[in-house]
């Protein structure tokens, strides 16, 4: 009997791809990854590791979170060991090191600040897998770490983890140190091109913005070792600008000194000296001229330093060489056929050029190589008038910018060479092109570059710059050239320019104000001690320095130059007018006394001591005084109160010790300040000056002294008491800074352990003594002047409190007075009264003993009911015979009236008009 079974339908069936890949849906436990890989019992399931390595590939496809990478780390090292005995092991490295290349994943924020020794170390770690033998691992690597160093990390979230931020990531880079391990990493890739180049590119970008990693390149030496792969193979054409890109970074940023240390060797040079050559004879693309323009900047920098053997190897040579062609023209080979054309990369290659000259002239001994080569003359083509541009190589903009670049460089390279500089009659050259700056051919300047500002449409750039070059060289106090200059007539020549910039419409622009100080330097060099050239320098020249002095003081702080001109030209008052009495003279007559007092009071304190200097130079005039006297500034102030007031205020910044009203404190230490007695007395040797010698040019002091003893110290004008005070300082400035040189050789003497003998001891005990009790007799006498002031201010007090009594006492009568008037006019009985009263005091008043031989009138008028006086008339209405001989006779007046009428009339015919006559007389 069979029995019949069911067999169940089963409707889905489960194959082993399905198992597999649940199995991989689950999370993964790097811990167990690392103990599979590790452990002795599975170190060799190479496919187990594989799948494993695979499933953290896949799980960590957005990173790796930052508490999980000690265990990824771990993997890779393990990983990397077996690297050698199975490639197999490749693949998977590389893929989680483009893992590592994404931002790391931070649950909190505070994960960033305590995780980051961890993700440092591990970007460390990445960097120490150079170590493996495989171009696709290092090549990995660099793209990771150029990744996590330059990409912007995404802002979602990603399964409640967050990315960090690119500006971290960049930080942990850097405390990594993982630089260092690169550049060493170059040694390991010698035969591996490629890898080479990348890892070139990844110190360039790591380079690129960051102090802190060019420093730690440079602890792996990295310029000494990128200089000697310069000329390496290159399949691909881009390690040199790669290289280069490195350097220049290193330069910008790394230190100056590690980095010159680092180069200062003789394969790093000989073997950018080749590089350099290559490009610059072989190289016709544009690119190729880019890199040669590059490799020409970095020598540039690196000729700043003597160190750099530049001229060991031939490099200085041929780069002057180069520097002056086509200009000096040269049999070398090398420039036979080379080319220099109007594109621009040769133009930026002929400033650059210009620039490296500057730079050679840091080390003397590449002076004789400039020499040699005519790098003068080459410079001084340029220095010529931009009549016909059109004929040269250069388009005109091209030439303007060389020609100024060219004066620019002659600035810095011609006050070396100063032999050349005449060989080449440089003075001669540039006053020619000085003249074609004032003439008024037409030239339209282009202005395209730095230093062509200003001069946009004028020639006022290579005017400024020609004016420069020759400060530079008229500063220098070379007898030859500056009697060249003088011969050639530059003191009047500049003057004209001088005039013509004064009584420009644009004077106030910055480069009519630097051209004015320029020429102004210019006169001053020449016109220093030569009494001919200060009178060539004349009236005219007088007359321009007194327009140049009125500059409005507000303008002081402009920004355009004006405190710079103003300087110029007091330093051009003092070596071009002073010691000679006809300037001098004419300087006084246009009030320039007036006009330096003017400055000096409106000045700030920095210019304080050259207006002094030059107004103590000219009291020696003997006329200089009493302008000095007439002037007032400010509130009618005089030159006496300006100069005591500059004394406070020297004082006050020195922190000398004064009371509120300006007397001595320390007798012992009258002028010395709190800072320069806290510093101290330091044992100086025999030719060094002690510091109070010092103190004398430091500040203004010891001039306004000189300055008082030409005005002399009594008599001075416009003092107050305060003033006073400040003048007895002053007047015993001399014995003051006499006693402090004395103190000075005691305290010296007790550092020293020095004991003078007993008589020489006692003398220096005696002249101490001396000094400090003149110090107290002054801080007395201006205790004097000071309770002087106080009685005189306690009298004139006291005067107008009377003053003011007086006048209260006056308004109170006025106003009793008016009162009485009123009441008069108001009330008849009051008025009755006060009539009364007034003729009670008339009769009183007048004479009690009367003559009788006279005839008194009556003076008052009857019926007259008013207190006021009557009017001056009188009415005589006959004369008495006996006073027919008074003065109102008319004997005498008709006498009078002949003698104006003339003789015309005779004696009988007045003496019959005189019978019985009277006569009435009005006198006002």
């Amino acid at each position: 009997m069979s029995i019949k079974r069911s067999i169940p339908v089963v409707k889905h069936i489960i194959r082993d791809s399905d198992l597999v890949t649940r199995q991989d849906i689950r999370p993964v436990d790097l811990n167990w990854v690392v103990n599979l890989i590790e452990d002795r019992f599975s170190c060799n399931l190479v496919d187990r590791h594989l799948h494993a390595l695979k499933r953290v590939v896949k799980h960590y496809q957005f990173g790796f979170p930052i508490k999980d990478l000690v265990q990824v780390f771990k993997i890779l090292n393990l990983c990397a060991e077996k690297v050698k005995d199975q490639d197999a092991y490749i693949q998977p490295i590389c893929e989680i090191l483009k893992l590592c290349g994404l931002p790391f994943l931070k649950k909190k924020s505070s994960d960033e600040s305590n995780f980051a020794q961890v993700v440092s170390e591990s970007i460390s770690q990445m960097g120490y897998l150079l170590r493996v033998p495989s171009a696709e691992v290092r090549l990995q690597i660099c793209d990771s770490i150029m990744r996590l160093y330059s990409k912007e990390s995404p802002k979602q979230e990603i399964e409640e983890y967050y990315p960090t931020s690119k500006s971290y990531n960049m930080q942990m880079i850097e405390e990594s140190a993982v630089v260092e391990t690169l550049v060493m990493g170059l040694t390991l890739v010698g035969n591996q091109p490629k890898v080479k180049l990348r890892i070139i590119q990844t110190l360039q970008c790591l380079s690129r913005s960051s102090a802190m990693n060019c420093n730690l390149m440079l602890n792996a030496l990295a310029a000494n070792k990128i200089c000697r792969i310069l000329n390496d193979p290159d399949p691909s054409g881009q390690l040199l600008f790669c290289l280069s890109d490195v350097l220049w970074n290193l330069l910008e940023q790394a230190s100056k000194q590690e980095l010159v240390k680092q180069l200062s060797d003789f394969e790093c040079i000989y073997a950018m000296k080749e590089a350099f050559l290559n490009q610059m004879v072989n190289g016709h693309s544009n690119s190729d001229r880019q890199l040669r323009n590059d490799l020409l900047v970095i020598t540039t920098n690196l000729a700043e330093h003597p160190m750099i053997p530049l001229i060991e190897t031939g490099f200085t040579k041929l780069l002057i060489m180069f520097a002056v062609f086509p200009e000096v023209k040269s049999h070398n080979p090398l420039v036979q056929g080379l080319k220099i054309s109007s594109n621009h990369e040769d133009f930026e290659m002929k400033k650059i050029f210009f620039n490296l000259l500057v730079a050679l002239t840091n080390d003397l001994a590449s002076v004789q190589l400039l020499s040699e080569g005519g790098a003068l003359l080459a410079l001084f083509h340029y220095v010529q008038p931009n009549e016909n541009p059109g004929i040269r190589d250069w388009s005109p903009a091209q030439y303007e910018e060389l020609q100024l670049h060219a004066l620019a460089t002659l600035i810095s390279v011609a006050p070396v060479m100063v032999d050349d500089y005449m060989k080449c009659q440089g003075n001669t050259r540039l006053l020619l092109l000085l003249d074609w700056c004032v003439s008024q051919d037409p030239y339209y300047g282009k202005g395209n570059s730095f230093h062509a500002a200003g001069g946009r449409g004028s020639k006022k750039a290579q005017m400024c710059y020609c004016l420069r070059l020759l400060r530079s060289m008229a500063s220098l106090g070379e007898e030859l050239i500056n009697q060249n200059l003088l011969d050639q007539g530059i003191i009047s020549q500049l003057l004209d320019i001088l005039k013509i910039m004064i009584n420009s419409s644009e004077k106030e622009t910055k480069i009519n104000l630097d051209v004015q100080t320029d020429i102004l330097i210019i006169l001053s060099s020449i016109c220093e001690n030569d009494i001919h050239r200060k009178e060539l320098f004349g009236a005219f020249g007088v007359d321009i320095l007194a327009n140049l002095l009125k500059i409005d003081p507000n303008k002081f702080y402009s920004g355009k130059g004006h405190n710079k001109l103003i300087l110029a030209t007091v330093d051009c008052i003092w070596c071009c007018i002073v010691g000679c009495y006809t300037a001098e003279d004419s300087f006084l007559e246009m009030g320039g006394i007036f006009l330096l007092l003017d400055l000096l009071e409106a000045s700030s304190k920095r210019m304080h001591g050259l207006i002094l200097g030059t107004l103590l130079e000219l009291c020696d005039n003997p006329k200089t005084t009493s302008h000095i006297n007439v002037w007032r500034g400010k509130h009618d102030s005089t030159a006496a109160s300006l100069l005591l007031h500059l004394w406070r205020e020297e004082e006050k910044e020195m922190r000398v010790k004064r009371d509120e009203h300006g007397r001595i404190l320390d007798a012992k230490k009258p002028l010395l300040g709190i800072t320069q007695d806290a510093y101290g007395t330091i044992t100086l040797p025999s030719n060094r000056l002690c510091p109070t010698v010092i103190d004398l040019a430091e500040n203004s002091r010891v001039k306004i002294y000189s300055i008082f003893c030409k005005l002399g110290f009594e008599d001075l004008p416009g003092l107050s008491a305060h003033d006073y005070v400040t003048l007895a300082i002053v007047h015993g400035y001399l014995d003051f800074m006499v006693g402090c040189i004395w103190n000075e050789v005691e305290k010296e003497l007790k550092q020293e352990s020095v004991h003078p003998v007993a008589a020489d001891l006692d003398s220096m005990h005696i002249i101490l003594k001396h000094y400090e009790n003149l110090s107290r007799q002054i801080a007395h006498y201006q205790t004097d002047i000071l309770e002087n002031q106080e009685k005189q201010d306690t009298y004139d007090e006291q005067k107008m409190y009377s003053e003011i009594q007086h006048n209260h006492k006056q308004r109170e009568m006025f106003k009793k007075s008016r009162q009485e008037y009123v009441a008069r006019t108001s009330n008849y009985e009051t008025l009755k009264k006060a009539k009364k009263d007034q003729e009670q005091g008339i009769e009183l008043s007048k004479v009690k003993k009367k003559d009788l031989s006279l005839i008194i009138h009556k003076t008052e008028i009857a019926g007259l009911h008013t207190t006021g006086f009557w009017g001056r008339l009188v009415s005589i209405q006959s004369t008495p015979k006996e006073l027919l001989g008074g003065p109102f006779s008319p004997v005498n007046l008709m006498t009078k009236e002949m003698c104006r009428d003339g003789p015309a009339m005779k004696n009988g015919d007045t003496g019959s008009k005189l019978k019985g006559s009277s006569c009435s007389v009005s006198v006002k």
